[in-house]
C-alpha cells in the first residue's frame, strides 16, 4: 500500500460548514481571546457583557445574518480601540494624531503607513492589546515627520 500525498489528503479532508461558526455559543475571537455569540431579542443593540456578545438578534436568523452582526461589532470595537490606541502612543511622543482608517482588504498585513493616513485591517482586534500597541507603535514610527511650524520665518531665524 502507498502512501497518500498530503496536499491530496488535504483535499478530501471534509470542510466544516460555515454556519457552524456563526450561531449562539460559537467563539470569536477578540483582543486575544475568545467571546461567546449570544442571540439576544431583549437587546437593542450588540453589546459586549464580559466574555459575551449579545447580539439583538432572533433565533431563526441564518448563518449569514449573525455573521453580519458579529463582524459589524467587530468593526466598530476595531475603529474605537485602535484609535484609542493610536492617540495615546502619539500623545506619549508629542506628535498629532494621525488619520486612521480600517481596512477590509483579505490579503494585507496589519497596517500600511500611507503620507498621513495609517490604514489598519480591522482583524487586528482579535489580536491581544500587547500585539494591538506593538504594530500601532512601529507603524506610527514609520510615519514621515511633518514639521507643523506655524511660524516658517521663526523656523529660519
Amino acid at each position: 500500500m502507498t502512501a497518500r500525498d498530503p496536499q491530496l489528503a488535504l483535499r478530501f479532508e471534509v470542510a466544516p460548514k460555515p454556519a457552524a461558526r456563526w450561531r449562539t455559543g460559537a467563539a470569536l475571537a477578540y483582543l486575544g481571546g475568545p467571546i461567546t455569540l449570544q442571540l439576544d431579542t431583549d437587546r437593542k443593540q450588540a453589546a459586549l457583557d464580559g466574555t459575551v456578545l449579545h447580539l439583538p438578534l432572533p433565533p431563526d436568523v441564518t448563518a449569514r445574518q449573525v455573521q453580519d452582526a458579529a463582524e459589524a461589532w467587530q468593526r466598530r470595537e476595531a475603529g474605537r480601540v485602535l484609535k484609542a490606541v493610536a492617540a495615546r502612543l502619539t500623545a506619549a511622543i508629542g506628535q498629532s494624531m494621525p488619520a486612521l482608517t480600517l481596512s477590509f482588504a483579505a490579503r494585507s498585513g496589519w497596517i500600511q503607513v500611507e503620507a498621513d493616513v495609517l490604514r489598519c485591517n480591522w482583524h487586528l482586534i482579535e489580536q491581544p492589546m500587547s500585539i494591538i500597541e506593538q504594530v500601532l507603535a512601529h507603524a506610527i514610527a514609520a510615519m514621515p515627520q511633518s514639521n507643523r511650524n506655524d511660524d516658517l520665518f521663526a523656523a529660519f531665524a
